[in-house]
């Protein structure tokens, strides 16, 4: 088991990529803390699952954008499990509107929980990383669009850029440190909030189109590369973004 007396927390591991995430972290021997924000249930859900496969799981209610939930969300897991290995950074909104369109709310809203949450949770796990002298990993889940252009969607891609130089530049600070970080980029992934994209045909076929590979990620491809990032395997690499999209960036504006 590839993380065996790990302890990983995951953001926003109550659904889609982050249960995948969750779900795979302890498969390979991790005690997992799930952080969600408001209904229980999904959380309890996946701590249940967990426990069935004989692991150990403990779901934590806490506002990434918010330093005193983070606060809480390290503590709760230093108290529970004695410390922390592996940050996942995986809780992210979207809000799409035209640019000449979209109020700063909107903007307020999606830079908070994408980028200053990353930031409030890479800080805090980091701070207890250092002090327990024994490394560590920090893995955001960050997107295509770091690099690629989303009209319509400017906050959120403004959030993912700023998380590609926030992993580039705190990586190199905390190498001293043995803590890596990293960014892994998703394309289209088969997940509960695409669900009405994929339920519109011609849409949806467009979607595919843009793809060499011909279909949307399964959660728990993007889950694997997490945990390869995690394991021992993936002690050499930091600041570096892994982009899993099936090939939809090197095809984009190819014609």
């Amino acid at each position: 088991m590839q993380l065996s007396d790990k302890v990983a927390i995951v953001t926003g591991g109550d659904t889609g990529i982050g249960k995948a995430i969750a779900l795979a972290c302890a498969r390979e021997g991790a005690s997992v803390v799930i952080d969600y924000v408001g209904d229980a249930t999904p959380a309890s859900v996946v701590v249940k699952e967990i426990e069935g496969l004989g692991g150990k799981a403990h779901a934590v209610a806490a506002d990434i954008s918010n330093e005193g939930d983070v606060a809480e969300l390290l503590q709760q897991t230093i108290a529970r499990y004695g410390g922390i290995d592996i940050f996942v950074n995986n809780a992210g909104i979207e809000q799409k509107q035209p640019f000449l369109q979209t109020p700063l709310e909107v903007w307020n809203k999606v830079i908070a929980i994408n980028l200053t949450g990353t930031w409030l949770c890479s800080q805090a796990a980091a701070q207890q990383m250092v002090r327990q002298k024994r490394g560590g990993r920090i893995i955001n889940i960050s997107s295509v669009h770091e690099d690629l252009a989303m009209p319509t969607n400017a906050p959120y891609c403004a959030s993912k850029g700023g998380i590609r130089m926030l992993m580039r530049t705190i990586a190199i600070e905390l190498a001293q440190y043995g803590i890596t970080v990293n960014d892994v980029c998703p394309g289209a992934v088969d997940t509960p909030m695409d669900a009405k994209l994929e339920s519109d045909r011609p849409e949806y076929a467009e979607l595919l189109a843009e793809i060499p590979l011909r279909r949307m990620a399964k959660p728990e491809e993007i889950a694997g590369l997490c945990v390869f990032l995690a394991s021992d395997a993936g002690a050499y690499i930091t600041g570096a973004s892994y982009v899993i999209d099936g090939g939809m960036t090197r095809q984009s504006g190819s014609l």
